[in-house]
């Protein structure tokens, strides 16, 4: 255990001297609350998404964000540029071995995420009067369930890439379309019906859809949960059979 605190504290420090890394995943994501928020229409209800406001719908896509920039962008380049740089083969040979280095990266990333998300919520709620997650404890799993799904995904990504920028290309290649179905671009709530039951199935949107439930009071739906722990424990599944440490 203290020599897994100490590959944890070490990852921690490394992720805080990117400043790139600290912008996109700590800071953008309020950011974009804050822009959308200032946009007057964006404060007032809308009939077409049941009385809600655009706002109170990016506060849930910003959550997922987060998630998304750090289980599709950083975890696999960092993972993959270890195993590329034969870190993961050296660390083979002492104490803190390659599996508790894997462990502190998701570890690192988890309470970046919460940080990240932490900010947004008081910001929404602050700045632009969103509601904090009525549903609590639905809010944790449907949180939980995301990062599990992402997190598994840039895990495969990194088990198949054969280096850092490669896992980085291919997870921004997977971002944009998953945040799509998310709602980054336009709110799925307003998506014609096909299209909706596509998001549904893929990561990103159930993990909004039922970040969105908890949000307003709900338990997320049980079809949103399936799809989050079929995405974990395939691409897990895959990323476990895959992993090369060397």
């Amino acid at each position: 255990m203290p020599v897994f605190v100490k590959l944890a504290r070490s990852e921690l420090r490394l992720f805080l001297r990117e400043p790139a890394q600290l912008f996109w995943i700590l800071a953008f994501p309020s950011i974009l609350v804050v822009i959308l928020g200032s946009i007057p229409a964006f404060r007032e209800p809308s009939t077409d998404l049941g009385g809600l406001r655009v706002i109170d719908l990016y506060v849930a896509i910003a959550v997922i964000l987060t998630l998304a920039s750090l289980g599709l962008q950083v975890a696999p380049q960092v993972l993959a540029t270890y195993r590329e740089h034969g870190i993961l083969r050296r660390l083979a040979t002492t104490p803190a071995r390659p599996a508790g280095l894997l462990g502190a990266q998701l570890v690192m990333s988890l309470l970046t995420g919460i940080t990240s998300v932490l900010l947004v919520l008081l910001i929404g709620r602050l700045a632009f009067d969103v509601a904090l997650p009525r549903q609590g404890l639905g809010f944790v799993t449907a949180f939980l369930a995301t990062a599990g799904a992402v997190f598994a995904m840039g895990l495969f990504i990194a088990a198949v890439a054969p280096g850092g920028k490669a896992a980085n290309t291919i997870g921004t290649l997977a971002f944009f379309p998953m945040m799509f179905f998310a709602g980054l671009w336009t709110p799925r709530e307003v998506f014609p019906e096909a299209l909706r039951r596509i998001a549904d199935l893929t990561p990103l949107g159930a993990g909004e859809r039922a970040v969105q439930a908890a949000m307003s009071g709900q338990w997320p739906a049980w079809g949103s949960l399936t799809v989050l722990g079929a995405y974990m424990l395939v691409f897990g599944l895959a990323a476990a059979r895959l992993f090369r440490w060397e």
